[in-house]
């Protein structure tokens, strides 16, 4: 199964990324990111198996124990590709509790013998894949308010023409592990 290691948005967030995506919306063509799929990947897993999923579960259980909230501050927008088909993704500060979150779980994962995506670690939330922006500048745009996150999700994603389905398989909180 096709995975990845993520921490979830908090309610109020969501909602505001999902108002920034619908002006946006309004400005860019592409195929806009559901708001309940919305998420800060910490590690992408790609496919695994039954052992490796209780391998990663198991080093998000170490990870999170003793850790407590970890602040998200969004910074503004960018992209991966060129402008005429790019990924667009609201950026989040990588303030240190964050980064040291992502570098634990990827020690973790590494010491059990999971493989891992080992791009360098960028927070963002993507907002829309096969995006066109137009040349100039967009117009003002209200960001969501920092937040804090407090559940990192093993997701189980799943590609379909219309786009990925999440299917959270396990969720420990920080500060300690529930499923």
């Amino acid at each position: 199964m096709r995975t990845f290691v993520a921490l979830e948005l908090p309610d109020t967030m969501r909602a505001e990324i999902v108002d920034l995506a619908r002006c946006l919306a309004g400005r860019v063509t592409g195929r806009f990111v559901p708001g309940e799929n919305y998420h800060l990947t910490l590690a992408f897993l790609g496919e695994i198996g039954e052992a490796e999923s209780r391998d990663a579960i198991a080093a998000m259980d170490e990870v999170a124990a003793g850790r407590g909230p970890v602040r998200l501050h969004p910074t503004g927008l960018g992209t991966f590709g060129k402008p005429s088909d790019c990924t667009l993704w609201l950026g989040v500060e990588p303030v240190p509790e964050l980064v040291v979150l992502a570098e634990e779980l990827r020690a973790a994962l590494a010491d059990r013998g999971i493989a891992f995506d080992g791009k360098p670690f960028r927070p963002h939330i993507t907002l829309a894949r096969r995006v066109r922006l137009p040349k100039g500048e967009l117009a003002p745009l209200a960001f969501p308010e920092p937040a804090h996150a407090t559940r990192m999700t093993l997701f189980k994603s799943t590609l379909t023409p219309e786009g990925a389905i999440y299917k959270p398989l396990y969720r420990a909180e920080l500060g300690g592990a529930e499923n």
